[in-house]
């Protein structure tokens, strides 16, 4: 069951935002439910700019590593990239990497091998890295916040280490090296609090050209950083940072640059994913039709393949990477359909009745189980971890409900797991399968602690209540100005009342589509997925 809710607004600030800006309530009504507190604050949301970017050196530690990463450049030092095999590793380590190739900078790049290393900077993905030789840096990114034991590995080799991460640290950090974290060095109120990593290393770079530039730099002046933007789109929309903020600004931008890539590698990418050139994009198109493919080989291979794919110049090459990639992503949806169809058909016979979701299969794909648990989450509406086996240990990923943050629950769990971390929403964890069935008790027991009261309803946030004729092209209007929808900017739930459904027709598992008679014979056509009580309208044109 789904419970409504009305957003409630202060109808004295509506009608300020409203008149100030000549707006529609709703519109101004909307603005507020995103934090807009005056028509200053409305109107950067509506407009945002690169102009409205922070200097990057306020970020902590931000100037450090750009000292040290110029050191390396004076020097001519080895400098190794390890990266992460997920969209916003693989688009930081391309980012990185294709602004020191325009310094004559080629560093080595490395992506662990999810099944045989592990997640991030793991020793055994270290110990590979290495084997080609030392380097003098090493700069990890979207990973090792957490990794104390293998920076000491690297450090008592002499090898210096910049972190550029965004992930949660339930413990100490490591030490004797740079961290670049929001999460865990800068105010909870930063502008910047909640970029994704490829956001961190476009400041990073923002950094690097802002420095070179005051020195009279020439080339700095010529590189264009607004260039790169398509990436932190990328990366942004895939790994769920809110878009607000500084996130939204570059996402803005950067949805625009996609639209006209001239990135060979995501043109190939396009091609295969049936988007055609010059189409406005959306996060649904990065959600659902590049991200799941530059995700895949990560998932199932070598993470390699994408990066190689948008730092290639050579249009055969990239075609070749993308349909590979489409290949990958069509494999993975297969197996994902079937461990979806096992873990719940586990759920249903063993599980119905707890209270968080614990399941395991020895069989399962461990690049895979990410997206069935949220399958999971999404279906009953519970936090649950779902595990398969890499070698000797079960490894996996969790998912939660709005208003459980897994963190915190995870911590009286914590003398069970190997290893974990990860953001509220969603963590990572590595756990010996003789211990699941402890762990399984001890999450649910966790769930009931800080849910004294149950879990929180399923919730649907009703944005506002109209009339049937304000459905029309200036509310269409009004919601092109919102975009790009996600995270923490989510599409607005409008309720309608006292309407008639007309000519239903009934397709596939539960679905209908239908009709809504206006007066002005313009009417309204739309689809209700799955019966639910909420619909999504179009407006017929």
């Amino acid at each position: 069951m789904t419970r409504w809710a009305q957003e409630s607004y202060d109808e004295n600030l509506v009608t300020g935002i409203r008149d100030g800006l000549q707006v529609s309530s709703t519109l101004a009504r909307l603005l507020i439910s995103r934090g807009a507190q005056d028509c200053v604050s409305a109107t950067a949301f509506l407009e945002p700019k690169l102009a409205g970017l922070q200097d990057p050196f306020n970020v902590a530690n931000m100037g450090a590593a750009v000292t040290r990463l110029r050191q390396a450049m004076a020097k001519d030092e080895k400098i190794i990239v390890y990266g992460d095999y997920d969209v916003d590793g693989v688009t930081s380590t391309v980012l990185l990497i294709s602004v020191l190739n325009r310094y004559g900078i080629h560093p080595r790049y490395f992506v662990p091998m999810r099944l045989e290393e592990g997640y991030g900077l793991s020793s055994a993905g270290v110990e590979r890295a290495l084997q080609d030789g030392k380097p003098d840096l090493l700069i990890a990114v979207d990973c090792g916040t957490s990794s104390h034991s293998e920076v000491a590995q690297l450090r008592s080799q002499g090898i210096d280490v910049i972190i550029i991460d965004h992930h949660t640290s339930k413990e100490s950090l490591p030490k004797d090296c740079i961290i670049v974290n929001p999460h865990v060095n800068d105010p909870e109120d930063s502008p910047w609090r909640h970029l994704c990593t490829v956001g961190l290393i476009f400041k990073f770079m923002h950094a690097l050209i802002k420095e070179l530039r005051q020195e009279g730099d020439e080339l700095a002046h010529e590189i264009r950083l607004r260039d790169y933007l398509d990436l932190v789109a990328l990366g942004a929309i895939a790994d769920l940072v809110p878009l607000t903020g500084e996130n939204r600004i570059l996402v803005k931008t950067g949805l625009n640059l996609l639209k006209d890539t001239r990135r060979l590698g995501l043109c190939a990418l396009f091609q295969v994913g049936g988007i055609q050139p010059g189409t406005d994009l959306t996060p649904f198109d990065i959600s659902f039709r590049l991200g799941p493919r530059i995700n895949a080989s990560g998932r199932l291979a070598d993470a390699s393949e994408p990066i190689e794919m948008l730092l290639s110049e050579d249009w055969q090459r990239c075609l070749q990477a993308a349909r590979l990639l489409d290949d990958c992503n069509r494999e993975r949806q297969e197996i994902e359909r079937q461990m979806a169809e096992e873990a719940e058909s586990m759920v249903e016979s063993f599980h119905a009745n707890d209270p968080a979701l614990v399941v395991f299969n020895a069989n399962w794909h461990a690049g895979v189980v990410g997206i069935v648990a949220s399958r999971l989450t999404q279906k009953y509406h519970r936090p649950a971890i779902v595990l398969g086996s890499e070698g000797e240990m079960a490894k996996g990923s969790g998912r939660s409900v709005a208003g459980v943050n897994l963190v915190e629950v995870l911590k009286p769990c914590a003398s069970l797991l190997d290893k974990w971390g990860g953001h509220p929403m969603a963590v990572g964890v590595s756990i010996r399968p003789e211990n699941i069935a402890a762990l399984r008790e001890s999450f649910c027991a966790s769930i009931l602690e800080h849910c004294a009261e149950g879990l929180p309803e399923r919730e649907l946030l009703i944005s506002d209540w109209l009339a049937l004729e304000d459905f029309n092209e200036a509310l269409l209007a009004d919601l092109d100005r919102l975009a790009p929808f996600g995270q923490g900017n989510p599409e607005p739930v409008f309720g309608l009342a006292g309407i008639s459904l007309r000519n239903i027709v009934c397709f596939g598992q539960g679905h209908f589509r239908f009709m809504i008679e206006r007066a002005d014979s313009a009417n309204l056509f739309g689809v209700a997925w799955k019966q639910q009580i909420h619909c999504h309208l179009k407006r017929c044109r």
